[in-house]
């Protein structure tokens, strides 16, 4: 099986990482030309890694084909590859539902969609597919956890969510300055802060089939600090400005 992907941004790098170190079986993976940069990187660093010369001498040779563009560039250069009835068509376009995909690809090519998140380089993470398949939910289990969407409606909000990654970052930037401008230095205040969060996710994780209210009260104690802090958080709208932000991204990917 020959993998080929058309971009290739951090998306494409955090995939095509986390295929090289698994133990998913391929023949090649053919990266686009596209970011030379990143392209000529990921080449030096795995085997079975070559740079197609164009996007349709990819198509040519590829059976899986994922597209890891932006809505833009993928409206436009789509519509204009010769895909083959035969091939399996992954999408990682936010915006392009599966109808646009089919109309640009034309033929009655296996066409899907999917979320992955730049984690999958760890092959950690959810990985949201539309519409459920066998093949393709055994591809990205060996990457992370595949969530099956049958509703391609509800995609959207995965959509969503998956905008809260930077957010989260900048929460965790934003405790490692308050631990540095108060004498820690930054090595060692980054590693608290990413240690106590990853800590804190795979607790979630263990407990998830749980109503995660359960772990928020859990974690308290009656006038302890993470009663306080929880307290002020919510008193000054931390929590619903978050899901303010969730409905707003929500409402830009209704508008597409």
């Amino acid at each position: 099986m020959k993998l080929g992907f058309i971009g290739t941004g951090k998306i494409t790098s955090s995939v095509v990482t986390g295929i090289s170190r698994s133990k998913i079986s391929y023949a090649k993976i053919i990266l686009s030309p596209r970011n030379k940069s990143i392209a000529q990187k990921l080449k030096k660093k795995f085997k079975k890694i070559s740079i197609a010369n164009n996007n349709q001498e990819l198509v040519d040779n590829c059976n899986w084909i994922f597209l890891a563009v932006t809505p833009t560039v993928g409206k436009k250069i789509i519509k204009n590859l010769k895909f083959k009835a035969n091939q399996t068509v992954i999408s990682f376009i936010s915006t392009m539902n599966l109808s646009e995909l089919k109309k640009s690809v034309k033929v009655k090519a296996n066409i899907f969609r999917a979320i992955p998140l730049p984690p999958i380089s760890l092959r950690k993470g959810p990985v949201p597919v539309f519409p459920p398949n066998k093949k393709i939910k055994n591809f990205f289990d060996k990457l992370g956890t595949t969530v099956e969407i049958s509703n391609e409606e509800l995609s959207k909000n995965f959509w969503s969510t998956s905008g809260m990654m930077a957010p989260f970052y900048e929460l965790l930037n934003t405790m490692s300055n308050w631990l540095v401008k108060r004498g820690v230095k930054r090595d060692k205040a980054q590693s608290y802060i990413t240690s106590l969060f990853v800590a804190l996710s795979e607790d979630a994780v263990v407990n998830s089939k749980k109503d995660l209210k359960f772990l928020v009260k859990e974690s308290q104690t009656p006038k302890g600090l993470n009663e306080q802090g929880v307290k002020e958080l919510r008193k000054a709208g931390f929590y619903t400005s978050t899901q303010r932000t969730l409905n707003s991204i929500l409402k830009r990917l209704n508008k597409v």
